[in-house]
């Protein structure tokens, strides 16, 4: 993990992002009548039609200090394969279809992260209070019951309300370090051997896998922020397994029954691996003809300059990515190309508004009953209504990294960094400094894509957010 810290040269005070949420409008609290609707449903608690699952040893895997918990899991080997019991914080009980607390969520679309605090989806009472699974609580969810055979593959899915009880919080550095010394909690001894085999799977189908580290933004413990780069963890993508088996039930569910709201990304085409080989070319990277980019990607070492910049140039590959909807005609596309799988979002109602609608479908199909009218009318505006808030969100981030890399290189022009060439472009190029983690252009003709380079620090403009290097002669290394 690589950390940068800083502040802006004589500032004592603590550095915040008021502006940034100024700018982009981010709602500073809910309206009285949202407020009220959420105390009143969290004090009324879940529906009494449930069934009771509290035996299940459930626990959560979340980053330290969350408390909007919207899944907990619980793995277990049988003699044939694997059983998953997969619980998903349910809105039902909470959200009421046309209310103002329903409306409020449309506008908003998903929670938003400023690094000085979140702009929840849902008012804290629920998000991070009756809703959530927080541990030796008994709350309301969706229940899935997921089983793969030995290899790993699904054979059945199903899914009901049930009341559950998460057993312990925990946390991705917590549970590496549990199963590394061998003492791994019960409830997941057995997500290793399934997280691999779906993984094997993932990449039999020709799935994605970008392993480039997190730029994350944290306090300083002084009033300051610092970046950190914090690699992915295998606990990582063994827990995203859990979630993509789910969606990806949850889809088959939705096609099968012919409505639903999948997530979906188009294949990508011949100009973009094109462009692909070509870097790895450049980079030195063997890439055999019969061989496919997953599988090539997933041969990388991550930890390698040459590797870093090929994920970069492999994120053109996943673009357009799109909510489709459907009720009786089936979706010209329903594939997700980066999955190479068919999937829908499910397992994230607190923190994202199709999730809710995704798992009502899904409970309704399970129970063979019809699909809520409700949810049915809500389908055709739901991707604009994502899209929006995918769109707000991405602002959101690159705002708020922008800023903190300003800020932590602000006094500093005229050093000199050792940084890694991300990608190349006439004239110009993204570079990636070893210390503090900061990611910016960098001027200079002929940058090689995946070496390590010297650059001079030419601009970091607080004001404008931007930060600016330039290529020290003779400074390859």
């Amino acid at each position: 993990m690589t950390t940068g810290t800083g502040r802006l040269p004589g500032q004592g005070a603590r550095l915040d992002f008021e502006r940034i949420r100024a700018e982009l409008e981010l709602p500073a609290g809910f309206p009285a009548q949202v407020l009220a609707e959420a105390e009143q449903a969290a004090a009324a608690g879940p529906d009494g039609d449930r069934a009771d699952a509290t035996d299940l040893p459930l626990v959560t895997i979340d980053p330290p200090g969350a408390e909007d918990l919207d899944q907990a899991l619980a793995v277990s080997r049988r003699d044939d394969g694997f059983v998953v019991h997969y619980a998903i914080a349910d809105l039902g009980p909470f959200v009421a279809p046309g209310g103002a607390l329903d409306a409020e969520a449309r506008r908003r679309g998903q929670t938003l992260y400023v690094p000085d605090g979140k702009v929840p989806l849902h008012p804290r009472v629920l998000s991070e209070g009756a809703a959530s699974l927080l541990p030796d609580q008994v709350r309301p969810a969706a229940l899935w019951t997921l089983t793969c055979d030995a290899d790993g593959e699904l054979t059945s899915a199903r899914v009901h309300r049930a009341l559950v009880r998460s057993r312990a919080r925990l946390d991705y550095g917590s549970v590496s370090a549990d199963l590394a010394a061998g003492t791994p909690h019960p409830s997941l001894e057995a997500l290793p051997a399934i997280g691999r085999l779906r993984r094997e799977r993932a990449l039999v189908r020709g799935a994605l896998e970008l392993a480039l580290p997190d730029q994350e933004i944290e306090p300083d413990g002084r009033g300051g922020w610092r970046l950190v780069l914090r690699p992915r963890l295998d606990v990582d993508a063994w827990n995203a397994e859990m979630s993509l088996l789910t969606g990806m039930a949850a889809a088959r569910m939705m096609l099968d029954a012919g409505v639903g709201v999948l997530r979906t990304l188009p294949e990508a085409g011949d100009g973009a691996l094109r462009q692909l080989r070509d870097s790895a070319r450049s980079l030195g990277v063997d890439w055999p003809r019969e061989v496919g980019p997953a599988e090539l990607l997933a041969g990388l070492d991550p930890a390698r300059p040459e590797a870093m910049a090929l994920f970069m140039d492999a994120t053109r590959l996943l673009r357009g990515a799109a909510y489709t909807v459907f009720d009786g005609a089936p979706p010209e596309l329903s594939t997700h190309a980066g999955l190479a799988a068919r999937y829908a979002h499910v397992t994230a109602p607190l923190r994202r508004l199709v999730d809710r609608f995704g798992t009502e479908i899904c409970l309704a199909l399970c129970a063979e009953r019809p699909v809520p009218d409700w949810v049915r009318a809500a389908l055709p505006e739901l991707p604009a209504l994502m899209t929006g808030s995918d769109a707000l969100a991405a602002r959101v981030g690159k705002a708020c990294l922008d800023q903190v890399e300003a800020w932590l290189l602000a006094g500093r022009v005229g050093e000199e960094f050792d940084a890694i060439v991300l990608r190349a472009d006439t004239g110009s190029a993204e570079v990636l400094l070893g210390d503090p983690p900061v990611i910016g252009k960098c001027a200079g003709e002929g940058l090689p894509e995946g070496e390590r380079v010297r650059v001079r620090l030419v601009e970091a403009d607080t004001e404008a957010r931007t930060v600016a290097f330039e290529r020290v002669n003779g400074g390859s290394r």
